[in-house]
């Protein structure tokens, strides 16, 4: 067995789709019926598609995972984030951990919490 998606709940697919590919370079694989399945196994689904097929609420900014994804050059990405979505909501900015490793962690456009760090 092996993991093949992670999926995450985004309210407009195109929106998130343009998002994924300005900040980190993922492509589409395959594109049906309000799921989206981007280069790296990151799946975008409709948020409608989720709920109705949960029956739950979704929780935007629930803080219960994040994605994770490494750069060598983190202050080139802050500055490309800044400039492409001035309004991106932090959890925190550009920071360096007791260990060395530069992080900086905020919302997708949809409350999906992200983090990108330097690689270790």
């Amino acid at each position: 067995m092996r993991l093949r998606n992670i999926f995450i709940v985004v309210k407009v697919i195109e929106i998130s789709i343009r998002f994924y590919h300005d900040l980190f370079g993922l492509d589409i694989v395959l594109g049906n019926d309000g799921n989206t399945i981007l280069t790296e196994g990151l799946v975008l689904q409709d948020e409608k598609i989720w709920r109705d097929f949960l029956g739950k609420t979704i929780i935007p900014e629930s803080n219960s995972c994040e994605l994770y994804f490494e750069e060598q050059d983190i202050e080139r990405f802050v500055e490309k984030l800044e400039r492409l979505y001035p309004d991106i909501q932090y959890v925190n900015h550009l920071m360096t951990h007791s260990w060395g490793q530069k992080v900086v962690r905020f919302y997708d456009l949809d409350g999906n919490l992200i983090e990108v760090g330097t690689p270790m």
